[in-house]
């Protein structure tokens, strides 16, 4: 189920045929994806069911209500098409993260994200919005 899942992901999000890199990733155009640097911080989140992921330095933290204490773990950053890709995972639960370029809305909020994200965890896919600390969602902060 996983594999299949990983494959979804590549095929939806453009990931296929990545390639390591720390400054971007390729878009379909061949050209550089350097919308987001490697030193912003990412934010994801997704609504029903509620999660976030902050990833910065190489690691990312995951957090849910049912995990509130957040779960840190390592992280690397590859290329694909149009996007980014961050994959890792704790105790044995694969992670794979995708962050593409597209307005978001997370569906509670007048709030729109400059970033969709998809991530594999485990057996489960999440959707959600994302942003950096360069390029925040524009909206109310607190809704």
């Amino acid at each position: 189920m996983f594999t299949r899942t990983i494959a979804f992901l590549a095929i939806a999000t453009g990931v296929a045929a990545c390639t390591p890199a720390t400054d971007g990733a390729i878009d379909s155009k061949g050209q550089t994806f350097s919308a987001i640097a490697a030193d912003e911080v990412v934010m994801l989140l997704g609504t029903e069911p509620f999660w976030g992921i902050t990833i910065e330095d190489g690691k990312a933290s995951y957090a849910d209500p049912d995990h509130p204490e957040a779960r840190s773990f390592a992280v690397a950053r590859f290329a694909g098409n149009n996007g980014l890709g961050f994959s890792g995972g704790w105790d044995g639960v694969p992670v794979t993260i995708s962050v593409t370029p597209g307005q978001c809305s997370d569906g509670m909020s007048d709030r729109t994200y400059p970033y969709v994200a998809t991530i594999a965890l485990g057996e489960e896919t999440l959707r959600g919005c994302g942003y950096t600390d360069r390029q925040p969602f524009t909206g109310d902060a607190a809704p």
